[in-house]
Order: structure tokens, then sequence, then C-alpha cells
């Protein structure tokens, strides 16, 4: 009788020993996996509103949000140079996705060129190099490792739909008016430029975690450049959905699209946030 009831007093240590070594974030997020559906969806919703009223209240300077948003970006490209230059292997990672942001940050950088050269065009310009060399490392120096027949996503399926979008709505500059064709094919084209990257991952099933990361920081930069153009609809009082009514539809088709690649990556950075609490290196794409 005595061994039983030290027996159960030591597992009754254990389990009060693992209750108690939980940290505050396991609870929450254990609670979080418990909820139904709909209180999950409406806690996201008001995490969001609330994080986008601190960043309305605590940063003036709106143009912030957008070097934020560059500066996300180029780490997680440096991320990616980190994983090339010391595991020799590009596998899981999308030479797709890769050739879009080469494409869609070239148009930009000759636009900001033109317009108006400032720290978003040096931004833009170190992630362009970074990503031009992640092309040439991929394609030359790892060609072995990158599974091609897993990166079956169509990029004309892209480019074609974004150009011509661009030619039909697009903001109109002084400087020279195929500038805003250019601008707004950019815009569009970095708004869908993840699918290819996103497919590849749904593919292979699971995802190794210097590729995470780095689709990871594309959702925290598209946040940045999303929050940017929700609060400026917020402060003008909605004035720029307004313009549709005028037939000036660019501020309204931009926001768009950055809602809709935010949207995109919200539900791979959910569980990349429930891997990385669960302790798990690789993650696994939902079926």
């Amino acid at each position: 009788m005595s061994v039983s009831v030290s027996v159960v007093g030591e597992d009754q240590k254990k389990e009060m020993g693992v209750r108690r070594g939980r940290s505050p974030v396991g609870v929450m997020f254990g609670w979080l996996g418990r909820q139904p559906m709909k209180v999950k969806g409406f806690l996201a919703v008001t995490f969001v509103v609330l994080t986008l009223l601190a960043m309305k209240f605590l940063v003036k300077n709106r143009d912030y949000f957008f070097i934020a948003s560059e500066a996300v970006h180029a780490a997680g490209i440096i991320i990616l140079i980190y994983k090339l230059t010391t595991k020799k292997t590009c596998s899981g990672l999308s030479l797709k996705t890769q050739e879009l942001t080469a494409i869609f940050l070239a148009v930009r950088l000759v636009c900001s060129t033109i317009i108006e050269s400032d720290i978003h065009t040096v931004l833009d310009f170190a992630t362009f190099v970074s990503t031009a060399w992640v092309i040439y490392t991929m394609r030359l120096k790892l060609k072995s490792t990158y599974i091609k027949e897993l990166d079956n996503f169509n990029i004309y399926y892209i480019v074609v739909p974004c150009s011509i979008l661009a030619f039909l709505i697009h903001p109109y500059i002084r400087y020279i008016s195929f500038s805003g064709i250019l601008w707004a094919f950019c815009v569009y084209l970095e708004s869908v430029s993840v699918l290819p990257q996103l497919r590849m991952m749904q593919n292979a099933k699971m995802i190794e975690p210097f590729t995470s990361h780095y689709v990871f920081a594309l959702g925290i930069a598209r946040f940045f450049s999303c929050a940017h153009w929700i609060i400026q609809v917020y402060e003008t009082g909605g004035a720029y959905l307004q313009l549709i009514g005028h037939g000036y539809l660019w501020f309204p088709a931009a926001l768009l699209a950055e809602m809709v690649q935010t949207f995109i990556l919200a539900d791979f950075c959910y569980y990349y946030i429930k891997s990385l609490k669960d302790g798990q290196l690789i993650m696994r794409m939902p079926v």
C-alpha cells in the first residue's frame, strides 16, 4: 500500500511540475487551441484591430511602415542566403517565386529612380541584388538540390493578368505616364508573387526551418505595408474608397492587392507560430 501511495505521489508531483513548468505563452496557446473556430476568428480580428490602433498612435510618420516592410523582406532574403551558403541546398525553395520577386523589384527600382530616389530605393536595390544572387545560386551552384517537380506553378498565370490589370488600373504620375503602369504592375505582381512558394510547400507537405522563416518574414512585411493603407483609409474618413465613384480605381485596387497577399500569408503565419509553440523544427502544411 505504501509503495502504491508513493508512486501516485510521485506521479502527481511530476504532473504538477509539468503544469508549473509551462510558460504563460504555452498556456495561452493551449487555451486558444481548445476554442471553437468562431472564437478563434473573433480573437484574431480583435488582435489585428488592436495592433493597428497601437501602430496608429505610436508611429507618427506613416512612411516608416513601408521602410519596415522593405527591411523585413530584406531580412527574409538574408535568411535564405544563410541557408544556401551553410546548408548547401535549396530544397524546398521556389525558384519561380524568387524570379517573380526579382521582376517586381527591378520594375520598382526603375520607377523609384525616375520618380524620386530615397531610402526605399536603397532598400529595394539591396533586396534585388540579394534576390539575384539567390537565383544565380539556385540555377547554377545548387541546381542538383532544386526540386523542379514540386515547383510547378505556371508563372504566366501571374505575370499576364498583372500586366493587363496594370494597363487598365494604374496611378496617374505627372513625370512619365508609362511609369504609372509599371508601378501598378509591380504592386500587383508583389501581391501574388509568393503563390509559387506556397504551392511548392503544399506539394512537399513539410517545410524545413529556413524556408518557413523566410515566408513568415514575407507575411510580417506584408502586414506592415497593409497596415499603412488601412490606417490611411481610416484617417481620411474613407476618402480613398470614395474615389471609386469618380472612376479612379487605383487606390482601392492597391489596397485590395495588399490585403490579398496579407490574407494569403495569414494562414501560413498561423501554422508557423503554432509549430514554434509546439517546438517543431520541421513545419507540416495542413492537408
